[in-house]
């Protein structure tokens, strides 16, 4: 069962990592790519949609991280799960969306 909690917190840290920009643009007031917009994942959602969406990625990874197992900050297995899934979440947006926002120009 430990590695549906480790799975859990992975999939915890990527939803906590992915509130970040929604929550930012959002409260910013700024239009950010979400699923619901046209096309999905590439159109623009208004700062409202993204404040949403980045709200419900806090409570979905809270979730997975607090109501799952007994996760423990000083556990090296439960932290690097939560870690790694928000840094895999990280990467891919960096890549993904840096496409549309001039973050992927080449490192000199």
């Amino acid at each position: 069962m430990a590695w549906l909690h480790l799975l859990s917190y992975f999939l915890g840290g990527v939803a906590l990592a992915n509130a970040i920009p929604h929550l930012v643009n959002g409260a910013s007031g700024r239009p950010f790519q979400t699923p619901f917009a046209k096309p999905p994942g590439e159109g623009l959602s208004s700062s409202t949609a993204n404040v949403l969406w980045g709200f419900f990625n806090l409570v979905v990874g809270w979730l997975l991280v607090a109501d799952v197992g007994a996760f423990d900050l000083r556990d090296l297995a439960d932290v690097a799960a939560l870690a790694l899934g928000a840094l895999a979440i990280s990467l891919f947006g960096a890549r993904h969306f840096g496409r549309f926002h001039g973050g992927n120009a080449p490192d000199r």
